[in-house]
């Protein structure tokens, strides 16, 4: 595992979610090798991970949907069951189906009412931005609307952690926008929220810490920043005129990627040159090396999701 440094929580607090080496299969397939970590109260937790990692599989574990078959899972220090039972769990998943034949506001009001420590469900609604719909038919909601209303379902009651997978699929950016406004209130309340998702920008925007697994493994776990400083390499760009030998390009050092494209000059000659490096210092003398002269030279680090193909695809080579 990439080693990275997470905030340290105090000796005396309680993890809200601890694996102790857990492994789960599904026949020749490990969906979970060996996992084990802690999240604590107040975290925002990103989730990531290629098709495959055990990302919803982990979520499941943790929501008492199946059971590991070595190794623990634990809720504020007992069962997911324990847990789930008490209310201190919310989730919304990929998988939840939502009853069809009735209203929005009916099937907010059921989930309150089955909640032991519910919300209003007129406050959940609002917060969930599903007022506007309260008298549509839950089958008559598009995409969007209806993975608002599993937020306001995993929100219904005072829990105390908040299970989300994949929760903006679907929804406009300025849905996004404010669904994550009110999960970082959440998570300023004292709530943990732990999120599985595809949009590495929400990751880095959102998450206190970040989470990226791979055929089951943990791979990293730190701040975005760790994980972009850890991944190691740099990216350089810039424009060159004229003609230019790729070839000599594509043989400098420490290359991990390049890309070459028009730069759009008006004299039509430009090229503009994208390079991944594990050592952009080294990369950029011989560039001048060549004879050559940049224009537009930056240099900096790369991004999350740079970074997230950098660690996996280091793995994957080491696998082979």
């Amino acid at each position: 595992m990439v080693g990275m440094t997470t905030t340290a929580a105090p000796a005396t607090t309680t993890p809200v979610v601890g694996f102790d080496q857990v492994t789960k299969t599904y026949g020749s397939v490990r969906a979970v090798d060996g996992l084990s970590l802690r999240l604590y109260p107040g975290e925002t937790v990103a989730l990531l991970g290629p098709n495959g990692a055990g990302k919803s599989t982990t979520l499941d574990l943790l929501l008492g949907l199946k059971q590991a078959d070595t190794g623990t899972v634990s809720l504020f220090g007992g069962t997911p069951r324990e847990a789930i039972v008490a209310g201190r769990v919310g989730a919304m998943l990929q998988s939840g189906g939502l009853m069809d034949e009735v209203t929005v506001a009916e099937l907010v009001k059921l989930a309150c009412s089955l909640h032991p420590k519910p919300y209003k469900a007129a406050d959940v609604m609002a917060r969930a931005g599903i007022t506007q719909i309260a008298d549509r038919k839950v089958n008559k909601l598009s995409g969007g609307q209806a993975q608002r209303v599993r937020f306001a379902l995993a929100t219904a009651g005072d829990s105390d952690l908040i299970i989300l997978d994949e929760p903006t699929t679907g929804m406009d950016v300025s849905a996004r926008q404010a669904f994550w406004a009110t999960m970082r209130e959440q998570a300023d309340q004292g709530r943990t929220v732990l999120f599985a998702t595809h949009y590495l920008e929400e990751a880095d925007a959102i998450a206190d810490r970040v989470l990226v697994l791979h055929r089951g493994r943990l791979l990293a776990d730190g701040t975005a920043a760790e994980i972009k400083a850890k991944a190691g390499d740099r990216r350089v760009s810039f424009d060159l005129e004229g003609e230019i030998d790729e070839t000599a390009l594509r043989g400098l050092p420490f290359l991990t990627s390049i890309t070459v494209s028009n730069s759009g000059s008006a004299a039509g000659s430009g090229q503009t040159v994208r390079i991944q490096s594990s050592d952009a210092d080294a990369t950029v003398h011989a560039v001048y090396g060549l004879g050559v002269y940049p224009r537009n030279l930056e240099v900096a680090g790369l991004g999350l999701e740079q970074a997230f193909v950098a660690i996996t695809e280091a793995e994957e080579a080491k696998q082979s």
